[in-house]
């Protein structure tokens, strides 16, 4: 028992790390990406090429001033900011990175917790998020943080149901919920390393998932919740400081999750070419296949406008949720008949 606490912690300690570790260069990514993209510089003098400028703004939040409104409501002002992004962190929990191996005789697996119902455990996590988001806006005493706090949970009602739907052709077609037996059956021994992947049994339930992603993490063209042209910073205009920057890290820990996950029902995970003789590739190929994922989120918010808030809602219902239900009901019927 000892030995198991031991490892768990580690590898708890050790994705912790590297997630916070990418969420603070995921800003640095973004800013860099977009500026190239709107032929900017982007950050450039803090370190070679900008590569400190994350490290620069942490200190420069951690010593900021907080400042506090007098017409706060304390308690949930406070806790808003760690209900959004304990969620944003719990999600890695059951997400496979790589060939279960040995350490020193131990077994290891690459997984912090291989549950039988990972699937679920990720969707029952990342809608608790939204509770952070719409709690700071209501409890900030403001009308602009109120604003984008209604938003944000009008927001999650509509794409939630699409956002499940989703990845239910996934689940027929492989029969688990466990994320872990996803990628196994997503592997292939021939050339073709990819020809197993779902992303070519179900691609219009992966486009659906990657709008929805969008959408439920609150990035552009759907950042109705924030709406800086609109609300100033939305449900975030009253906080400072740490709490601020707390919202920021839920932020691309959410985006970073949304992909880990993506790319485990999807694009087949750690699988890949060449990990059968070396074993230690499946951890690159999974971090290649996410920043990938993260560079397409930032080319999404250089290329599209913000929708319109009543053209958000009736996108959701009226082209997401048929197209969702259509999605399932076809691939249901495959399913049924063999040809899946």
């Amino acid at each position: 028992m000892l030995e198991v606490v031991i490892i768990s912690s580690i590898k708890v300690l050790v994705v912790i790390s590297v997630v916070l570790f990418g969420c603070a260069y995921a800003t640095w990514l973004e800013r860099k990406v977009l500026g190239h993209m709107q032929h900017r510089i982007g950050p450039l003098y803090a370190g070679p090429h900008g590569l400190l400028q994350p490290i620069a703004d942490a200190v420069k939040l951690i010593f900021k001033e907080e400042i506090i409104p007098d017409k706060v409501e304390r308690a949930t002002y406070a806790l808003a900011p760690m209900i959004s992004f304990i969620p944003a962190v719990l999600t890695f929990a059951v997400v496979p990175f790589g060939v279960d191996g040995s350490i020193l005789g131990h077994e290891v697996k690459m997984v912090i917790s291989d549950l039988n119902i990972g699937i679920l455990f990720v969707f029952a996590i990342t809608s608790l998020g939204v509770y952070g988001i719409v709690l700071a806006g209501w409890s900030s005493g403001s009308k602009y943080s109120l604003m984008g706090g209604i938003r944000s949970s009008a927001q999650m009602i509509s794409y939630e149901i699409s956002y499940g739907l989703s990845i239910i052709g996934v689940i027929l077609i492989a029969g688990t919920l466990s994320l872990t037996e996803l990628v196994t059956q997503q592997g292939s021994t021939s050339i073709w390393f990819f020809a197993n992947w779902f992303i070519l049994k179900q691609p219009l339930g992966f486009l659906l998932y990657v709008i929805c992603a969008v959408a439920e993490t609150n990035r552009l063209p759907f950042d109705l919740p924030e709406a800086e042209s609109e609300l100033v910073a939305g449900y975030m205009t009253e906080y400072s400081s740490m709490r601020f920057s707390m919202f920021f890290v839920s932020e691309y820990a959410n985006m970073i999750a949304v992909a880990c996950v993506g790319v485990t029902l999807f694009l087949g995970g750690w699988q890949g070419p060449f990990i059968d003789t070396m074993p230690w590739l499946a951890m690159v190929w999974f971090m290649a296949k996410v920043i990938f994922w993260m560079f397409c989120y930032i080319w999404l918010r250089a290329t599209f406008p913000r929708f319109r808030y009543d053209q958000l809602m009736a996108f959701g219902w009226k082209v997401l949720l048929p197209v969702a239900l259509f999605n399932t009901m076809a691939t249901a019927l495959a399913v049924t008949l063999g040809w899946l």
